[in-house]
Order: C-alpha cells, then sequence, then structure tokens
C-alpha cells in the first residue's frame, strides 16, 4: 500500500481584548477543511485572559465572538480542548453550550 501527501490548507482567525495597547485576551480559531465534510470544522485554541483580569466576562466575550465567527463561516463543529486538570475551565465550556465529547491524546516533539 502506497501513502501519499496532499496538502490543504487551514486558515486562522485571532481575537483579542486590549487595554490600551495591552492584550489581556485572545483566542484563535483555525478552520480546517477535510474530505469527510462538505463544510470546514473550527478548533477553538488558546482561549486565554491574563489572570488579573479573569471574572469580568472576557473569557465569555472571547468565545461568543469565536461561536458567532464560526458560525457565520457555516462550520459544521467547534472543537475546543482544556487540559484534564483545568476543571473550571471545563464548566465554563459547559456552561457554555459545549459537551464532553471524546479524549485528546498528544504526542510532543
Amino acid at each position: 500500500m502506497k501513502s501519499s501527501k496532499i496538502l490543504k490548507t487551514s486558515k486562522a482567525v485571532k481575537f483579542e481584548i486590549k487595554e490600551g495597547k495591552k492584550i489581556v485576551g485572545r483566542a484563535f480559531l483555525y478552520i480546517i477543511q477535510n474530505d469527510l465534510h462538505e463544510n470546514p470544522y473550527g478548533l477553538l485554541e488558546d482561549l486565554f485572559v491574563e489572570e488579573e483580569y479573569r471574572s469580568h466576562g472576557l473569557g465569555r466575550q472571547l468565545l461568543l465572538s469565536v461561536v458567532t465567527e464560526a458560525k457565520k463561516r457555516k462550520l459544521y463543529k467547534l472543537i475546543g480542548n482544556s487540559r484534564t486538570f483545568r476543571t473550571q475551565v471545563h464548566h465554563f465550556y459547559e456552561k457554555m453550550g459545549f459537551k464532553k465529547y471524546g479524549f485528546e491524546f498528544r504526542m510532543d516533539f
């Protein structure tokens, strides 16, 4: 069996919240196309709010911006992930409408 490489490109949209010139929150929406579905899917990556700015709704604002953009681009799903020990973040995602769906496996290089 011979394998072949076909490269598909993905795009990312960066979302930021600033206080003055300082970026205090950010998130990335990666738009990924594959051959399994007509529409691409989204990967929510690096949703982060600086510690001193947390609990003020900035994470919610960022996530809602990502979801709005994902819907606008007609993505068929949006995946978010979080480290296993970040249970507070898991509750946040669930409160925002995400469902626990599976496991993430990772290989570092």
